[in-house]
């Protein structure tokens, strides 16, 4: 009896004149259409990096193994850049081995621009025919992608290519069109709301306006939530230009009910009603110029000159992707890999894996790659907000 061992712990027995398969503990395995089922996949983060990569992936796995008698899982380093230059390894069950809780990602990730995909690199290769080759060369029956809005335009466009992909939506901004939720903003907004709960009793004791700048980048999720979950006075969202004599009013009516202090959740693209009337262009040469790192800075130099009350600017900048992923995003990401690993079971590609209402949703990628999910000013979470006395500056 010959035995050779096959990825993920499995291994396959020979004896003469049958074909008997077996895992570790002497089960037999399932046959389909008188072969073993067999699947390799590729996997891939890409993009800006979050608490729940590796739950995630861990998540797609081991929905796999536990399901299929053959798999092997190839990892791409650095994101598309892995798939690009064919670095890559075949990861076994100790790489996904306690990585539930683990930050980061096991994989390592790089930004690579959607918009510079057509564009050939320095040595004039073409990054998609590159990818095409590498997952064709390694007979993967399925990419799967972890990223963002940049990372799902690249994976959209793959699919367009031929291949098959399932996308998994990763970002702490919460801002990917088609889920309600995606993996590593709850995780994120814990980590903000800390940021803010500790400004009080700091803010309170010196009698002072504090700014906390809250990720986000184009969308005010993030701080929207962790802005009300922190008790923020004055929270400003790129979706609600904002006012700055509103900001000041709101600064003053708190003074003058006697309380001694106020916070404000800025996000890191809030923008004044004067600039939201810009064209992309005049915004773009204005922020070329502008003066101040961010635009808490601006602010807090408007509100310094128009009260002559104390500013501080507290900046919790990459602390909020950091860290261990929060026991509701580690419950997300095992069931978005689960239904992962059930699409790629079933050779049902071409999808995002998002929740909707609470449930595991298959979205085709089509139709969401691009789009962008706003905040809407409208909706009943700033309703609420507004009712319990928060400005948000308009």
């Amino acid at each position: 009896m010959i035995v050779r061992k096959i990825s993920y712990n499995k291994y396959i027995t020979n004896t003469p004149g049958q074909d008997v398969n077996f895992d570790l503990h002497g089960n037999k395995l399932r046959k389909k259409m008188g072969h073993v089922m067999k699947k390799r996949i590729g996997l891939l983060t890409s993009g800006g990096d979050c608490q729940a990569l590796n739950a995630t992936m861990r998540g797609v796995v081991k929905g796999l193994a536990s399901n299929l008698p053959e798999l092997e899982v190839y990892g791409f380093a650095d994101g598309y850049k892995g798939l690009i230059y064919g670095d890559y390894r075949m990861l076994t069950s100790s790489d996904f081995s306690g990585i539930l809780t683990k930050g980061g990602t096991i994989l390592g990730t790089s930004r690579q621009p959607f918009k510079l995909m057509r564009t050939p690199d320095a040595n004039g290769l073409d990054k998609v025919e590159a990818m095409k080759q590498n997952y064709y060369k390694l007979r993967l029956d399925c990419l799967v992608i972890l990223g963002g809005n940049g990372t799902q335009k690249t994976a959209n466009l793959l699919r367009e290519e031929g291949l098959n992909i399932i996308h998994l939506p990763k970002t702490i901004d919460n801002d990917i069109y088609g889920t309600d939720m995606t993996f590593g903003f709850q995780s994120a907004v814990n980590i903000a709301t800390d940021a803010i709960d500790c400004i009080h009793t700091t803010a309170a004791s010196h009698n002072r306006v504090f700014l906390v700048e809250v990720m986000g980048h184009k969308v005010g999720w993030l701080t929207l939530h962790a802005g009300i979950a922190g008790g923020a006075d004055i929270i400003l969202l790129p979706e609600i230009p904002y006012d700055i004599n509103k900001v000041v009013e709101a600064i003053n009516r708190r003074t003058q009910a006697g309380k001694g202090f106020t916070i404000l959740a800025v996000a890191e693209g809030a923008i004044s009603k004067e600039d939201a009337k810009l064209s992309k262009k005049e915004l773009k040469e204005k922020m070329k110029n502008r003066k101040y790192p961010s635009v808490s800075y601006e602010l807090a130099d408007q509100i310094l000159k128009k009260t002559g009350v104390e500013v501080r600017i507290t900046v919790p900048g990459h602390t909020q992707r950091g860290g261990s992923p929060c026991p509701y995003d580690r419950v997300l990401s095992t069931r978005l890999g689960a239904e992962a690993a059930k699409l790629i079971i079933n050779n049902d590609y071409g999808y995002m894996v998002g929740i909707v209402n609470n449930k595991v949703k298959k979205v085709p990628l089509g139709d969401v790659a691009g789009k962008l999910k706003m905040v809407d000013p409208d909706h009943q979470l700033i309703k609420e907000a507004k009712l319990i006395g928060i400005s948000f500056g308009d």
